[in-house]
């Protein structure tokens, strides 16, 4: 029996097929068509989608609500100001959903194949998506996403903690699933290029995010699963330096493009924020120049060193007489790097598990491997005299920890929003022009189309969670 495969973007997976008999099946095969798909067909093109679709994201959401950058001039309205339409999460809702056909096909594929390895790979990927959803929505489809060929087209909402619970089986398992004497047989993977260690190490570095990000969840015993993970290397190997991180080098070579399709188009009516050029002006950060241009006289003939425009500004941008700082074009131009979870996170995190008093390391040591490892990933080389600065030596805080993880998640989708909303670090400045009564939106609204076409299940979760509203806190946030 063949399947066709649809793609529908709102998560849901139709197959057509025929029912036929023996003697029938012969004569109904089409002998054009591929009958059944490698799992490695399918491996580059989802982790490219995720890749790029994530880098995309930062710039068009993360920057802005994160006061990175915002768009310049911006006379009224705008993410930056929390300004926020019922639409702004579609793209993010369509994309993870779509991918998730993906990865349940290749899952499928690995198993038929008896391929270990991919069957990881694929609960992974899926791991990641799903995360990616529900902590930008909170209650989402999950059991029943993905299942049309079953006759599910309005799939019931499971509990954010109901979708966390089976991130983390399905993280376990995939780390037991590994093979490294298994080869990867179906091409040359994009990410890891066949290094099955690598592979398990992001599987289990994704793993510490993910219980990192339910903590505040006492049922969820995270903290402890953490320190026995980081106690018990050869079990749960994690990223340790930067080579190994989760980093897509996008070369530019089709299909592996940059998403901007015209770079000008990152730099054109935009500004770095006032907060993050002050931070990193503060550090005496060497990034700088990597990520940003110096800001000019208001005639663009003198450079007058880095600075930014406040986001969330109120009146008009004729008050700020100078060029302000804009992105560093080259940033988006292949060859180019689009971060999924780096080895500096997985630093960050063990930083902030030391400050707790989870595990029996030295914060200081991890705090500053995570900066080294941050300027690592962007090809910048650290000063030797960065921690005498006092704002850059580590001083015993989570605040201090933060900042340099809210740098270090830079273009990384939406890892400083997420991070955050769970600790409230760093300290965002609040201006006069910002809506929301100045707060910053903690979750996407449900796309329409999911109100129009899944009403019951749709209005049964908004009853659970409270209510569709960008202010309303997911269940790890409460």
């Amino acid at each position: 029996m063949n399947k066709y495969i649809a793609t529908l973007l709102l998560g849901t997976l139709a197959w057509a097929s025929v029912s036929c008999t023996d003697d029938f099946e012969e004569i109904n095969t089409d002998p054009n068509r591929i009958d059944q798909i490698s799992p490695g067909t399918l491996l580059n093109p989802t982790i490219y989608g995720i890749a790029s679709f994530g880098t995309d994201r930062a710039d068009a959401w993360t920057f802005q609500v994160m006061q990175v950058a915002l768009p310049f001039p911006s006379a009224n309205g705008g993410v930056h100001r929390y300004d926020i339409s019922e639409g702004a999460g579609n793209s993010t809702w369509s994309t993870y959903y779509r991918w998730l056909i993906n990865i349940k096909e290749m899952e499928t594929s690995a198993v038929e194949n008896s391929d270990v390895n991919y069957e990881a790979i694929a609960l992974t990927l899926r791991a990641y998506s799903l995360s990616q959803l529900t902590d930008s929505f909170g209650d989402i489809p999950m059991t029943e996403a993905s299942r049309a060929e079953d006759g599910i087209f309005q799939p019931v909402f499971d509990t954010q903690e109901e979708v966390y619970s089976q991130i983390f089986q399905d993280l376990e398992r995939a780390n037991t699933l590994y093979d490294d004497t298994q080869a990867m047989i179906y091409g040359d993977d994009i990410l890891f290029h066949n290094d099955v260690e690598k592979w398990r190490k992001f599987t289990n570095s994704l793993h510490l995010r993910l219980l990192l990000r339910v903590s505040g969840r006492a049922e969820m015993n995270s903290f402890a699963k953490m320190a026995s993970m980081i106690n018990n290397p050869e079990q749960y190997p994690v990223f340790e330096n930067t080579a190994e991180s989760a980093i897509l080098q996008i070369t530019g070579v089709t299909p592996n493009l940059s998403p901007w399709g015209r770079a000008i188009d990152f730099t054109t009516f935009r500004s770095i924020s006032e907060f993050f050029v002050d931070q990193l002006n503060s550090l005496e950060d060497p990034r700088r120049e990597r990520f940003m241009t110096e800001a000019r006289s208001v005639d663009g003939t003198t450079a007058i060193g880095y600075k930014g425009i406040p986001s969330g500004f109120d009146g008009n941008e004729n008050q700020f007489q100078f060029i302000p700082s804009n992105h560093n074009r080259m940033l988006v131009e292949a060859p180019m790097i689009s971060l999924l979870l780096t080895y500096a996170e997985v630093e960050f995190i063990k930083a902030e598990l030391a400050q707790r008093g989870v595990i029996e390391s030295e914060a200081a040591m991890h705090y500053e491997n995570g900066v080294k490892a941050a300027m690592e990933q962007w090809g910048v080389e650290m000063t030797e005299e960065y921690f005498a600065n006092p704002e850059a030596a580590y001083d015993g805080t989570l605040e201090r920890i933060m900042l340099q993880k809210y740098i270090g998640l830079y273009f990384n989708d939406y890892q400083q929003w997420f991070e955050y909303r769970r600790t409230g670090y760093p300290v965002l400045p609040k201006n006069e022009g910002m809506l929301n009564n100045q707060q910053v939106p903690v979750r996407f609204r449900y796309p329409v189309s999911v109100q129009v076409n899944n009403p019951d299940n749709y209005n049964a979760a908004v009853a659970r969670m409270g209510a569709d509203d960008i202010n309303t806190k997911v269940w790890w946030e409460k």
